[in-house]
């Protein structure tokens, strides 16, 4: 199968709301030129920090073909596949959906039902026979309650080339090098936790589906590019400036932090629609502080 032409530093998109809880496509627009702009390498449109759950069918797809259509082929697109605990379901939504403008999906493993390993490959294997396009494996124990192991993900991999990535967030360096230890070839490991992209592409990771790179995605991508190319001074000197602010944008949960950050910078509102809320002001005050150091 054709390989994707794409790695390096991926953001997950966050999706703007008004005042009124509506999608604000103007500031959608606005973040999607700024993060191309800023030499991100790929979009990740409905992930998590993209508060899919929280979006009907009819505006995931409304916001996914907004994305697609301001992109205009200038950057690949991932589409975030959540809602996907019931096996069949899953099945049943790849065999009908559209995939124009999608260069791959990234589903995370079943949550609350917290499967065995061979339940999980089972589930992955399913939707790999159904899926006409990549698939990305996203691990996020912390929000499934089900680790996908190192071993589950390398037999994904060996058992099929149409698993082209991971992102792992499961925030274990030590599985996450099991991991590049033994992967096939076609198969690359991105980190799923911002703080942790420097080291994971020291031991051999190739990118990152990134939250701050939402605010800061010139920054962030010349820490992705730098580390691959083996400068690790100069990538340890980028990262440096941002790491104060990354335990602050998950303080209060994540895309609530982020979003607090992109309206201080200007870039969008901080609405989220409930059960999400917004940062506290102590956190808020605390970011915004943060920030300050960084500068424009």
């Amino acid at each position: 199968m054709r390989q994707p032409p794409f790695s390096g530093a991926g953001v997950a998109l966050v999706t703007p709301f008004k005042e009124n809880k509506a999608i604000d496509y103007p500031a959608l627009e606005k973040l999607i030129e700024f993060v191309i702009n800023g030499g991100i390498d790929f979009i990740v449109s409905l992930g998590t920090t993209g508060e899919a759950i929280t979006l009907s069918s009819r505006e995931c797809r409304e916001v996914l073909d907004f994305t697609i259509k301001v992109a205009n082929g200038r950057l690949p697109i991932v589409a975030g596949l959540f809602g996907s605990n019931y096996t069949e379901k899953l099945v049943n939504s790849l065999k009908s959906y559209n995939f124009d403008g999608i260069d791959a999906i990234m589903s995370s493993s079943p949550a609350y039902s917290k499967p065995s390993q061979e339940g999980i490959y089972q589930h992955y294997m399913a939707a790999a026979e159904a899926s006409p396009v990549p698939i990305i494996i996203y691990n996020v124990p912390g929000r499934t309650s089900s680790n996908v192991a190192a071993a589950t993900t390398l037999r994904l991999a060996h058992a099929s080339d149409k698993f082209i990535a991971v992102k792992e967030a499961s925030g274990d360096l030590v599985q996450a090098m099991k991991i590049l230890k033994d992967k096939p070839e076609h198969l690359q490991v991105w980190s799923g936790d911002d703080p942790l992209t420097l080291p994971m592409i020291s031991c051999g990771a190739t990118g990152v589906i990134s939250v701050i790179a939402n605010a800061y995605p010139r920054l962030f991508s010349d820490i992705v590019r730098a580390a691959r190319a083996g400068d690790f001074g100069k990538a340890r000197q980028l990262n440096d400036q941002l790491l104060d602010i990354h335990p602050w944008l998950y303080v209060d949960g994540n895309p609530s932090g982020i979003k607090a950050a992109m309206e201080i910078l200007g870039l969008c509102r901080q609405d989220l629609r409930i059960p999400l809320t917004p940062v506290t002001e102590a956190t808020y005050q605390r970011l915004k502080m943060e920030i300050e150091k960084v500068g424009s």
